[in-house]
């Protein structure tokens, strides 16, 4: 656990520096965070690192969202990329002499320090990925880093309320979707389970629904910011549509 907490430092530092070289005109909307602009996902971003911040300098034992932390911005104001660098900083010196035992809150299943860092890792990758495709890029994220993604997904969904509560509408109890990614060793069956969580395992299985491709575009997939159609998908399509639209967060 300690060795996955520190490897992902760096990553977090890469991470925030590349989604800051993106924040020049904040006004150009991110369609895939419907009503934002770029002004916005840096204001969200660097806002989860200042939470994250005080969550861990005052070893927080209570549920607390970011909303409730200091941003030090101004009523109204939006933060940019210096303001978003700056709550970076402070992030990774925070993350860097934090022990990866301390006991935190989560909104996960981990009640350590160690929580943390994995999910700041992917809540950059992914706004960093809206911040390409609003400005007509596509985003490249490593396989070894979306592979690590997915099963950070995967481990969390079943503890996010504001997700779970909406699977259990679809009426979906018992439904298998597979993930195979062509581009690198990884496999996962995802299975709905009763009151909207899910459980999961890696390796080949059957599903209801299947989806092929690269590893990076699954987890885009997971989170709602890559169409399923732009995968190779057998089996149910309409069933996994239903389900990508209700889990993604």
């Amino acid at each position: 656990m300690t060795t996955d907490y520190h490897s992902r430092i760096p990553l977090i530092e890469e991470e925030a520096a590349c989604l800051a070289a993106l924040a020049g005109d904040l006004s150009i909307p991110v369609p895939t965070c419907p009503g934002w602009t770029i002004a916005e996902l840096i204001t969200h971003v660097g806002q989860t690192h200042r939470w994250t911040v005080h969550v861990l300098r005052g070893r927080v034992q209570e549920p607390i969202w970011s909303r409730q932390v200091p941003s030090g911005l101004a009523e109204g104001q939006s933060g940019d990329a210096d303001w978003l660098a700056a709550g970076a900083s402070e992030l990774l010196d925070t993350l860097s002499t934090t022990d990866p035992e301390t006991v935190v809150w989560t909104w996960g299943p981990d009640k350590r320090a160690s929580w943390w860092p994995r999910r700041m890792l992917f809540e950059l990758v992914i706004h960093r990925a809206d911040a390409e495709l609003a400005l007509g890029l596509d985003p490249v994220i490593p396989a070894r880093t979306a592979i690590d993604g997915v099963e950070e997904f995967l481990h969390n969904l079943p503890y996010a309320a504001w997700v779970t509560r909406p699977l259990a509408q679809l009426g979906m109890e018992g439904a298998t979707i597979h993930l195979h990614a062509n581009d690198a060793d990884g496999e996962w069956t995802i299975t709905q389970g009763p009151a909207g969580k899910i459980t999961w395992a890696r390796g080949h299985a059957k599903g209801d629904a299947a989806v092929q491709g690269p590893v990076g575009d699954l987890l885009l997939m997971l989170y709602g910011r890559r169409p399923s159609d732009t995968l190779t998908v057998y089996g149910d399509h309409d069933l996994l549509n239903r389900w990508l639209a209700t889990a993604a967060f």
